[in-house]
């Protein structure tokens, strides 16, 4: 048999055909799916996928070591704006090495920002396009920012220093305006800043009546982390909000999906403070505007009718006497025309009241002769009937209980009666 190699042995010699059969630098284009910095190297994982099925086709890994990556990698940043990270597509300068204890890999010499600038913007426009597909690109643009904004919701990192700055200059504004400012922290860098500010956008819209709109603000962070802001899941939540939304995530020079679709993109976080300052000042203007309108309007008002009343107080006595004398007369005219009528009215009522009389009296004399004579039969029956006039011819009455007594019948043994004379009374017990 022949004599085995060691493994040593075997990885040498694959280490020497790979220096002699490649022995150059390629370019190649994959997207990373891991890359992490340990002591200054960069460590990545490389992945290429099926453009239908989405499923990796191919991997490998990658390093680049400090000498390479402490010059490239800022240059890298400056130019795309962003680090590099999973998800990221990339287009490396590559050559190939064979260690025989640590294996294959991919040694970067070089990375080429523009393809992954082209490869953003082409990302960049695939959502906006999609946006605008959908109809919500500029829903936010058609919002309206109420005249008294004071009730403030912020999404931001809660030690960054632009929210500190954010409410310092609102706290401190040169007008002495008040605003209420409630802050909703989330992750403002990273991988998890999509959905960190989805979730503060949700609880700000289970109190949607309590605010006015919301700030989303980033002051502090680096340049080379706005990727988290160029989601399509993101730009879509914040495109579809109730309430205008103000960014200010980025630089100047740096415009995020985020701020295309927001209502209002500013460069700051100040930025941000200060727009709303100017904007209630603006309101405050307008209210002392129509307060300082309403009160010379009110002036003016009072002036005119000042003058209206002095023109009718100098003409009210000439007035006034014509008026009276007007009145005067036709009060006498009426006087006149009350003495007559009521004149007229007693002489006919006289006469009236004469005719009454005179048919009235024969027959009233005849009525009060019969009711005399009626009057004299009842007053001769009624003395007829006096009990006083039987008393004196001897008769008597029998009482009981004050009752006259009419039969035997209404007596009993020990019955105490009085029998009433002509003089006197007689007590009696019934035995």
């Amino acid at each position: 048999m022949a004599k085995a190699l060691s493994l040593y042995e075997l990885n040498s010699l694959v280490a020497g055909v790979i220096d002699a059969a490649m022995n150059r630098s390629y370019w190649v284009e994959a997207e990373l799916s891991e890359a992490r910095e340990n002591r200054g190297h960069c460590y990545m994982e490389l992945i290429e996928k099926d453009a239908g099925s989405n499923v990796p086709i191919a991997r490998a890994s990658a390093k680049c070591w400090r000498s390479t990556w402490s010059v490239i990698q800022p240059y890298f940043v400056r130019v795309t704006g962003q680090q590099v990270h999973a998800g990221m597509k990339v287009m490396l300068q590559v050559h190939a090495q064979f260690h025989p204890q640590y294996g294959f890999s991919w040694i970067v010499d070089d990375i080429n920002p523009e393809f992954t600038m082209g490869d953003m913007m082409r990302r960049r426009q695939e959502i906006i396009r999609q946006l605008r597909q959908e109809g919500v690109f500029d829903l936010q643009k058609g919002l309206r920012l109420p005249l008294f904004t004071q009730q403030i919701a912020v999404i931001s990192s809660e030690t960054a220093a632009g929210y500190g700055d954010f409410c310092n200059q609102l706290g401190n504004n040169e007008y002495g305006l008040s605003f209420h400012v409630e802050l909703f922290p989330a992750v403002m860098q990273g991988d998890h800043v999509e959905q960190s500010i989805i979730a503060a956008l949700d609880a700000i819209a289970q109190r949607e009546d309590d605010f006015d709109c919301v700030v989303i603000i980033r002051g502090g962070g680096a340049t080379a982390d706005l990727s988290g802001f160029d989601t399509l899941s993101l730009a879509e939540n914040v495109a579809n909000f109730p309430l205008p939304i103000i960014t200010g995530i980025g630089h100047e020079r740096d415009e995020s999906v985020l701020d295309m679709v927001s209502f209002l993109r500013v460069k700051t976080p100040t930025a941000a403070a200060a727009f709303l300052i100017d904007h209630l000042a603006a309101t405050l203007a307008r209210v002392e505007n129509a307060q300082r309108a309403i009160i010379e309007g009110v002036r003016q008002k009072i002036e005119m009718e000042q003058m209206r009343l002095h023109h009718l107080g100098t003409h009210i006595p000439v007035l006034f006497s014509v008026v009276r004398t007007r009145q005067e007369a036709r009060l006498d005219r009426l006087s006149h025309r009350l003495v007559s009528s009521m004149t007229d009215a007693l002489s006919q009522a006289h006469f009236q009241l004469d005719r009454l009389m005179q048919r009235a009296s024969p027959a009233l004399q005849r009525r009060i002769a019969d009711e005399q004579h009626r009057l004299d039969l009842l007053a001769q029956r009624t003395q007829s009937l006096d009990p006083a006039l039987l008393l004196k011819r001897g008769y008597s009455i029998t009482l009981l209980n004050g009752k006259a007594v009419r039969s035997r019948d209404e007596l009993k043994r020990g019955d105490v009666i009085v029998t009433r004379l002509e003089k006197g009374e007689v007590e009696s017990v019934v035995s």
